[in-house]
């Protein structure tokens, strides 16, 4: 169980955790813009092929996970999502919260896949961001504007794994964050019951 108050979480989350962040987040110098947009290819071809295979539902939501598995470096969003907490939180809630909120973000983000049948997901380029590599893409939809998707790649974790993902400008992590922030202080700081609550939602 870990407790924190309101105030205390919003301060913290304001000053020092974006930069610990970054700093957490860094790779090896050896992960190059090639390296980077080949993953993301990668990533970007499975997703096309799980939006345009006409699966719905649970089906759907197991591809995602998969993908989420894959190709994002998911310790590193888990912790940062959870925030401070994570640092007195055990090794078993930690598991529980990371396996929780994989499927959550499953679902969530694989409902809002399932209406893009018949649209395409294009990476059109890769540069070097202070210390990892940002691999732009553009998502096309049938009758609608294209908008812009941004991939933030790293290879802490041993392999290349994106950490951070943005869409028309806003960062996953920084929405999610706030979201199970709110999710913890409504479940009055208690780890377990936030991990109950994810396993519902999405």
């Amino acid at each position: 169980m870990s407790l924190i108050s309101e105030p205390t979480r919003r301060r913290l989350l304001q000053t020092g955790l974006a930069a610990t962040l970054v700093a957490g987040a860094a790779p090896a110098f050896a992960l190059n813009e090639a390296e980077a947009r080949r993953l993301i290819d990668s990533a970007v071809g499975d997703i096309n092929k799980a939006i345009n295979s006409g699966k719905t539902g649970s089906a759907l939501y197991r591809d995602f996970e998969t993908i989420f598995k894959r190709y994002a470096d998911v310790p590193t969003i888990a912790r940062s999502v959870l925030g401070p907490p994570a640092r007195s939180a055990s090794k078993a809630q930690m598991r529980a919260f990371t396996g929780a909120f994989t499927s959550y973000l499953a679902r969530k983000y694989g409902k809002r896949f399932r209406d893009f049948k018949g649209s395409e997901i294009k990476v059109t380029g890769a540069r070097k961001v202070k210390r990892f590599q940002e691999v732009r893409a553009t998502a096309k939809l049938r009758g609608q504007a294209p908008f812009n998707v941004a991939f933030m790649v790293s290879d802490r974790s041993g392999r290349d794994k994106f950490f951070d993902l943005l869409i028309e400008g806003i960062s996953l992590l920084k929405a999610e964050r706030s979201e199970v922030g709110a999710m913890l202080d409504r479940a009055g700081g208690n780890i377990d019951r936030l991990v109950e609550d994810l396993k519902r939602r999405g």
